[in-house]
This record gives structure tokens, sequence and C-alpha cells, in this order.
């Protein structure tokens, strides 16, 4: 490859490598032939800031539970909830089933194949909708996730900070896009990101663009892409309720379908916020309230979360109205593992029931 990368180069180079280095994935059709829409779309909303490894379960579970686009439609949303709970970030969960329900009820049962039409599908942005439209339809496509960001940065050596460079490595992408094997492509770049451009210790003498990479030659491939300083994350505080019942069943409510966590279902407490003062005016049953000993922390995309756990055994059922008495319900302690917990609940009812 010459000094300069040359677009036809680079994807001779990708196709050549990702013929004999292509991950085994689930989702992936075998080599010539076309991936299933259904299943590049789940697996593509499922990826959205999460791990392959994090996936795999969860993609399975869900393809055995609905086979088919039509199958989730027809599903109901908190099915689907409990079966995205531990996957985070939850507004995609609801965004696929409103995807999958516009889909068998306006396109009947099937997916566009363009990247217009799918843009104008709940929770399909430009990546997604470019993914989809390459992968499985084979339409010439500039896919460009954090893997491909990262291979285009050090290639050309783009060393304007992310996010700010975003614009231009999408540019260099449309410039590589192929009209030929553009699923095959796009996977390959990245493949290539995900297990030798990675983020830490690339393996540059593995690469199959090595010969090009003006990165590597300006010996700038441990830097880039350079990024812009994130802004210190807030921490937010609360206290947390867990209510046992003489039967061993725990008090659950259902969040507000609107805002973080929409829908999913929690153990009563107070809301989030920089200080909290009173907690026990929150607690959602009369009973002998007891500190859990510790702190229970979470990370989210914007924001750390500290909860403070409070425990108490009550022998009655009686919601205090400010709790939301037709929000509240008791589960037994053995289905607790059914309910559509994310996972900082279940994290605060570990923490409570930690000594039992």
């Amino acid at each position: 490859m010459s000094a300069t990368p040359e677009p036809s180069r680079v994807v001779d180079a990708i196709l050549r490598w990702y013929d004999t280095a292509r991950r085994d994935l689930p989702w992936r059709a075998p080599p010539g032939s076309r991936a299933d829409p259904y299943r590049v779309w789940l697996s593509e909303i499922m990826l959205q800031q999460t791990t392959v490894k994090a996936v795999i379960p969860y993609y399975a579970a869900f393809l055995a539970k609905w086979p088919g686009v039509e199958a989730l439609a027809a599903a109901d949303m908190e099915d689907v909830l409990k079966a995205w709970a531990g996957l985070g970030y939850y507004a995609r969960a609801r965004n696929l089933h409103a995807c999958a329900r516009a889909v068998a009820e306006e396109h009947g049962g099937r997916f566009p194949d363009s990247e217009e039409e799918l843009l104008t599908l709940r929770g399909i942005g430009p990546y997604t909708a470019a993914a989809i439209a390459a992968i499985a339809f084979g339409r010439r496509a500039a896919v460009v996730d954090g893997n491909v960001e990262r291979v285009l940065a050090r290639l050309f050596a783009v060393q304007t900070p992310l996010p700010a460079a975003g614009r231009e490595l999408r540019a260099l992408a449309e410039r590589l896009a192929p009209s030929r094997r553009s699923g095959d492509f796009a996977q390959g770049m990245m493949d290539l990101g995900a297990t030798i451009c990675t983020p830490r210790n690339p393996g540059c003498g593995r690469c199959p663009l090595m010969a090009g990479c003006a990165g590597l030659r300006k010996n700038l491939q441990n830097v880039l892409p350079a990024r812009t300083p994130k802004k210190t994350k807030p921490v937010r505080r609360g206290a947390a309720f867990v209510a046992v019942r003489s039967d061993g069943a725990v008090l659950l409510r259902a969040r507000p379908v609107k805002g973080l966590l929409g829908g999913m279902t929690e153990v009563p407490g107070t809301p989030w916020a920089d200080e909290i003062s009173s907690p026990l005016c929150h607690a959602p049953v009369e009973g002998a309230w007891k500190p859990v000993a510790g702190i229970v922390r979470h990370t989210f995309s914007h924001f750390y979360l500290e909860l403070a756990v409070y425990r108490a055994r009550v022998g009655g059922s009686e919601l205090r109205e400010a709790a939301g008495r037709e929000r509240c319900w008791w589960v037994p302690r053995n289905e607790l593992d059914t309910q559509a917990l994310p996972s900082v609940m279940r994290k605060v009812i570990a923490h409570a029931l930690q000594q039992d």
C-alpha cells in the first residue's frame, strides 16, 4: 500500500483481511450470504454503548422469545423491558419495541432498505441506518462507529479532537465506502478497530493497513484519536427503601414512563439530587427502617449516583399515598429475577438482602 491511503487499496486490504480474520458473531450471516435485516437491526440497537460480550446472551434470549420483527411487535412492552433489564440505556428498549411495531404495521413486516427510510424509524440514527443498509441490503453506506472512527483517525492522521473531528472522519468514510461488498467492508473496519487497531497498544505489526497508515508513520498511533477532555461528572445522591414483608416479598414500583430508566421497575426511594434531607419521610410503608451499612454506587452516562439503603420488615401492605399507591406491588423474593429491574436496583436489593 502506498504512503497515502488510496480508497481502492484500503478496501481491497480490508476485504482480504476480513475474509480470513472476521469475528464469528451470532448475528452475522455466513460468508457469501445476505444477513437477516431483523437480526442486524436487533444486534445494532443492543450494541449501542454496550460491548459485544455483554450483548451476546441478551441477543440470544431476545431471538428465542421473538424470532422475527412481527413477534417482537406483538410483545408486551413490560416483557420487553424485563428481557432488556441489565443491558442499560433503557430508552433503547422502548424505541426497539416502537420500531418493531412500525415495521410490522407500516412496512408489512419488512425493514426499509435505504438509509433515508430507515432514519424515519424510532431509535435508528445515522450510524444504525448506514449499518443496516450496508450489512443487510448491500447498499453503499458510510458506517462509522467508535471503532471505525479510531481506524480512520490513525489511518489518515486526523489530529482534530473528537467529537469535533466527527464530520471530517465521516467524510473520509464516505470516500472509502465501496459499492461492492459494502457490508463486509463495514464489518471489516469494525473488526479491525475491535481486534487490532485497539484504543491502547494497537497491534500495528498485524494490521492490513500498516503500509499506508499516516498515524503510524508519524508515530501517533498511541495518541489518536485525540479527544476533548470530558467534563467532570456530577454526583447525585438519594435513598432507597427495601421493604420486606413477613412472607419474604419485596415492595417494588414502576418508574414514570418518561425520563431516566423510564418504565423500569425499582424499589421506592427519594428523588436523586445533589443532597438529600429527611429521607425517611419518603419511606413507602410504616416500619422500623434501619440503614444498611455502606453505600450503593452506580455510574450513569452523565452522572454518578450514591444511594443510602434502608431496610424494614413489615407485616402489612398499606402504602403511603405519597409513594403512589397505584404504582407499587409486592413481589416474592424468588421472582425478583423476572422483574424489569435495572442494574442499579439489582445492586440495591442485593445490598439490602446480603445478610439473609
